[in-house]
C-alpha cells in the first residue's frame, strides 16, 4: 500500500488562522478489508466553512479534531477495490480530506459516489456540480423562490457558489447582480458568467456608499439576496431590499475569525417584511439529485463556465486555504495532487 501524505490540524487558531495551525504528516496506508476501496485523490476541495470547524466552538458542524486529517471534499480514482460496487479506474467523489489517498467503506451512506467525466471535468464535481453548486441551487430555488423578471443579488459572485447561482438565476429569467472584490473579478462575472451587473465592494468604504452603487445596478430594488459574506455587504443590501424580499444566508466569511458581526439595520427585516433564512446544504440531501442534474446540464451545455484556482501539491493546501479566506482565489479553490 502506498505512503500517504496528509495535512493535519495541529492546533487551533487564536483569531486569524495561519499556516502554523497545520502540520504535514506522512503515514502508511492501511491494507484494505472487505467492502473497502482505496481512492487516489486527484483534487481536494478548499471551502470557507472549514475555517469555522478549526475552532472548538458550538456550530452546525463538529469541530475538526486535532491531530487528524483535515476534513473536506475530494475527487479521484479508485486504484484498488475489495467491493463489487467499484472497479479500479472508477472516478469518484467523496469526503476524503486533505490527503493523497483515502480508504473508504463503500457501504457507508454518502461516503462515495461514481461520477461521469465525459462531459463534466472531474474537478467540477467539487464545485459547480458538487456541494457549492447545490448550495446555490437550494438557496435560490427553495428560499429565494424567484419569479421571472425579479432582481436577485449574490455576494462573492466570482466564487464557486456565486458563479453557479448566477447561471441558475439567469435560467429562471431573473436580473442577476453580483458583488465581488476587484475589477478583474467583476469583469469575469459580467463578461463570462453573464450577470447583468457586478459591483466592486473594494471601491466602497462603508455600507452607504456600497448601497448607492447597488441602487444603480438594481434600479427596481432587490427581491432576493444570497449571502456569503455578512458585515458591511449585508448592511448595504438590506438598504435596497424590496418589501417581502427573501435572503438566503449561507456564509458569513467576514466573521470567520471570531469577531462579532453587528447588523446595522435589523429594523428593515420588520419594515420590509423580509424573510431571512440560514441553511446548511448537507441537511437537505433530498434535493441533491435534482440540483446536480440541472447543474450538470448547465456545465455540459456551456451555460455555466466555472473558473478554478488550482494550487499544486498537498503541501500547498494550507496557504491556498488561507488565501481563499482573504478572497485571493478566482472561482473554486482546489488543490491538484497529480
Amino acid at each position: 500500500m502506498p505512503q500517504n501524505k496528509q495535512i493535519h490540524l495541529d492546533n487551533r487558531p487564536q483569531g486569524e488562522a495561519s499556516a502554523a495551525n497545520f502540520k504535514l504528516v506522512t503515514s502508511d496506508t492501511p491494507a484494505l478489508q472487505d467492502g473497502q476501496v482505496l481512492v487516489r485523490h486527484h483534487f481536494l476541495s478548499l471551502d470557507p466553512y472549514m475555517r469555522g470547524r478549526m475552532n472548538d466552538a458550538k456550530s452546525y458542524a463538529l469541530p475538526q479534531p486535532l491531530g487528524q486529517v483535515m476534513g473536506g471534499g475530494s475527487a479521484g480514482e479508485v486504484v484498488e477495490s475489495r467491493s463489487p460496487k467499484y472497479q479500479p479506474g472508477d472516478k469518484v467523489v467523496g469526503m476524503g480530506g486533505w490527503q493523497e489517498y483515502s480508504v473508504v467503506n463503500v457501504d457507508q451512506p454518502g461516503a462515495l459516489r461514481k461520477v461521469e467525466t465525459t462531459h463534466v471535468p472531474l474537478s467540477h464535481y467539487l464545485g459547480a456540480v458538487g456541494m457549492p453548486g447545490v448550495t446555490a441551487w437550494y438557496g435560490l430555488v427553495k428560499i429565494i423562490e424567484p419569479k421571472e423578471g425579479q432582481t436577485v443579488v449574490v455576494s462573492a459572485a466570482a466564487g464557486a457558489v456565486g458563479s453557479a447561482f448566477g447561471a441558475l438565476a439567469k435560467a429562471r429569467g431573473c436580473r442577476v447582480v453580483g458583488i465581488a472584490g476587484g475589477a478583474d473579478k467583476c469583469k469575469y462575472v459580467v463578461d463570462e458568467l453573464g450577470f447583468d451587473a457586478c459591483v466592486d465592494y473594494k471601491q466602497h468604504k462603508d455600507a452607504g456608499s456600497l448601497s448607492k452603487a447597488l441602487k444603480e445596478a438594481c434600479p427596481a430594488g432587490i427581491d432576493g439576496y444570497f449571502e456569503n459574506v455578512g458585515g458591511m455587504v449585508l448592511d448595504a443590501v438590506m438598504l435596497r431590499m424590496n418589501a417581502f424580499g427573501r435572503i438566503a444566508l449561507c456564509g458569513m466569511i467576514a466573521g470567520y475569525d471570531g469577531q462579532p458581526l453587528p447588523m446595522a439595520y435589523p429594523q428593515l427585516l420588520l419594515t420590509n417584511r423580509l424573510k431571512l433564512e440560514g441553511f446548511i446544504v448537507s441537511e437537505h440531501m433530498e434535493v441533491w439529485p435534482e440540483a446536480l442534474k440541472e447543474l450538470g446540464t448547465l456545465v455540459g451545455t456551456g451555460k455555466l463556465r466555472p473558473r478554478e484556482s488550482v494550487a499544486q501539491g498537498i503541501e500547498s493546501a494550507p496557504e491556498a486555504f488561507l488565501g481563499l479566506l482573504k478572497g485571493r482565489n478566482f472561482g473554486k479553490q482546489l488543490v491538484k495532487l497529480i
